[in-house]
């Protein structure tokens, strides 16, 4: 098994985890985004919406905004597209996830603390909760073996146009209730990867 065979029942029940749903962030702070990210993202929209793969949603709609949030943090983060997490094959927590953010600014490779994962999808975004959160339980391991014990993991689930956020404190998973669309809430989807960036920083 690896990242991508989990269900949302069988990570939960395999790590001992509880599971709840909540909105995991109080007063985020919308920022604007540069007109260079709402160029790009507009015209991301009409190759990856409707009916673009995963990857062209990946690299048009959900990259450009991760970009931007290592260019408003002062490249003080990392953000790794397509990278192999092997953390423990024989429970299954290996192999690639869509993106990996480090807080620290070593782009050469993945290093700990890793603090977000985001997993670019088409089309479920519920079927993919189960590989978000075994990629979360991987992230945290990866941070205990290496010195760097952080008690949350952040994780999002996106299609591009729909962000949903997770959270791993303790073992507990908090799911936020509802997505975020993407059209008309560029700027707030941007404050939350910042309040994320923020609540990382004073763990």
């Amino acid at each position: 098994m690896a990242y991508s065979k989990f269900t949302l029942q069988e990570v939960v029940e395999k790590f001992d985890l509880k599971i709840e749903r909540e909105n995991i962030f109080d007063n985020v702070t919308p920022i604007k985004i540069s007109d260079l990210l709402k160029e790009t993202l507009f015209r991301g929209y009409a190759i990856a919406l409707p009916n673009g793969s995963e990857k062209a949603r990946s690299e048009l709609l959900v990259s450009p905004f991760l970009v931007e949030l290592k260019q408003i943090n002062h490249n003080n983060i990392s953000v790794f597209s397509g990278e192999f997490l092997d953390v423990d094959k024989k429970k299954g927590l290996n192999g690639e996830c869509d993106f990996i953010l480090s807080s620290n600014d070593n782009q050469l490779f993945i290093d700990a603390p890793i603090f977000t994962i985001v997993e670019a999808k088409k089309n479920d975004i519920g079927e993919s909760f189960g590989q978000c959160v075994a990629q979360m339980v991987g992230a945290k391991i990866f941070n205990e073996n290496h010195k760097k014990n952080i008690d949350t993991i952040f994780g999002c689930v996106t299609t591009g146009d729909r962000w949903h956020f997770l959270r791993l404190k303790d073992s507990m998973i908090s799911i936020t209730p509802k997505d975020m669309m993407l059209e008309g809430n560029e700027d707030f989807i941007l404050g939350t990867l910042q309040k994320i960036v923020e609540s990382t920083n004073q763990i």
